[in-house]
C-alpha cells in the first residue's frame, strides 16, 4: 500500500480523508454519500433485499435509475405507507436511529373503534408493552366516525421499539387498520404526494438530519 507516494508496511497507519491511498496500484476512493427520500407503498420490504424475492424500498429507487448502494433507515411495516430515508451514510443512519436523539415520527392511524378522551390521555402517558412503559405520544385525535366505529390519530413519537405505534393503540382498546407515517424528524412528503415517488434529499436537509442547524 501506498500513502501519498509513500510504501506503508506498519500495520494501524492512520490516513486522512485527502491522502491518496493507493493498493497494488490502484486508486482507493471514498464513497460518496447520497440521500433520498421515498414515499413508500403498501406492501413493500423495508429492506434492501428480500430472500422470499418481495418488492424492497431499495427495489424502487434502482428500478427508477438509481445505482449507489444504499439502505434504508430503520423500517416500516409490510402494509405501513409514508416516508422512508435511504442512504448509503451509515453514520447519519446510526444518529437517526439512536434513542438519545430522539428524532420525532409523526403517523397518522385508522382504528377500530372510537378513540375516547381516556384512551388518548393513556397514550400520552406511555404505553406498558412487554414489561416497558413506553414514552409518552404527543397525539391528536383527527376524525371518528359513529357510522363506520372508527377513529383517525395522529401520534408522535420518539421511539422505534417494534411495531410500537400498532401495539401502542392496540393496547388502549384500538387495533390498527392503516398506519401512514408523515414526518420524519421534521421532514414531509412535500413533492412526492404519490406513494413510490421519491427524491434525493437537498444539502440543507442533510445537514438538519446531520444535526447540524
Amino acid at each position: 500500500m501506498q500513502v501519498n507516494g509513500q510504501v506503508i508496511k506498519e500495520l494501524g497507519t492512520k490516513v486522512s480523508a485527502n491522502d491518496e491511498i493507493l493498493v497494488d496500484g490502484v486508486p482507493i476512493q471514498r464513497e460518496q454519500h447520497h440521500y433520498y427520500l421515498l414515499n413508500k407503498p403498501r406492501g413493500v420490504i423495508s429492506s434492501a433485499h428480500d430472500d422470499k424475492g418481495r418488492k424492497t424500498v431499495v427495489d424502487i429507487l434502482k428500478d427508477g435509475g438509481v445505482v449507489d448502494r444504499i439502505y434504508p433507515v430503520g423500517r416500516l411495516d409490510y402494509d405501513t405507507t409514508g416516508i422512508m430515508i435511504l442512504t448509503n451514510d451509515g453514520a447519519l443512519a446510526n444518529r437517526l436511529m439512536h434513542p438519545k436523539f430522539e428524532v420525532e415520527k409523526t403517523y397518522i392511524a385508522k382504528v377500530k373503534g372510537v378513540v375516547k378522551n381516556d384512551d388518548m390521555r393513556q397514550l400520552r402517558r406511555g404505553i406498558k408493552i412487554d414489561g416497558r412503559r413506553t414514552k409518552g405520544a404527543k397525539c391528536k385525535l383527527m376524525e371518528v366516525s359513529d357510522d363506520r366505529q372508527t377513529s383517525r390519530v395522529r401520534l408522535t413519537i420518539h421511539e422505534g421499539h417494534y411495531h410500537q405505534v400498532k401495539r401502542m393503540l392496540k393496547a388502549v382498546g384500538h387495533p390498527v387498520m392503516k398506519l401512514h407515517r408523515e414526518v420524519y424528524d421534521g421532514l414531509t412528503l412535500t413533492g412526492i404526494p404519490n406513494a413510490g415517488e421519491w427524491r434525493e434529499l437537498k444539502p440543507e436537509e442533510v445537514a438538519h438530519l446531520k444535526g447540524m442547524h
